[in-house]
């Protein structure tokens, strides 16, 4: 399994910023995917979250302004962050878990990890 994260960088607040990640080496399509991210001297929280069927999860943070999607034919992931705010910095990492019954948005579930990308709102 292989998760690799791209789209990070530094931008103004109230600015935009897409992250995607490209899936490889599993059959992504049975696969529950999210978004994660990191602070400096915080826990990893879960951003968003889409299931096989393409429903949609949302940390309350950054609901109306997050949209996650996915292109199970390119094997991609897609994070598209609007009105981006400072404390939305950070390192953001993609990651994948097997659906069984549901999915989730809790980092414990998530199996597969990318390494991560990286951006900074000023």
């Amino acid at each position: 399994v292989q998760l690799v994260e791209s789209g990070g960088g530094s931008v103004q607040a109230g600015g935009s910023l897409r992250l995607s990640c490209a899936a490889s080496g599993f059959t992504y399509s049975s696969y529950c995917m999210g978004w994660f991210r990191q602070a400096p001297g915080k826990e990893r929280e879960g951003v968003a979250g889409i299931d096989i069927d393409g429903n949609t999860d949302y940390v309350d943070s950054v609901k109306g302004r997050f949209t996650i999607s996915r292109d199970n034919a390119k094997n991609t992931l897609n994070l598209q962050m609007n009105n981006l705010k400072p404390e939305d910095s950070g390192m953001y990492y993609c990651a994948a878990h097997p659906h069984n019954n549901a999915c989730s948005l809790r980092a414990i579930d998530f199996p597969y990890w990318g390494q991560w990308t990286q951006f900074t709102v000023s």
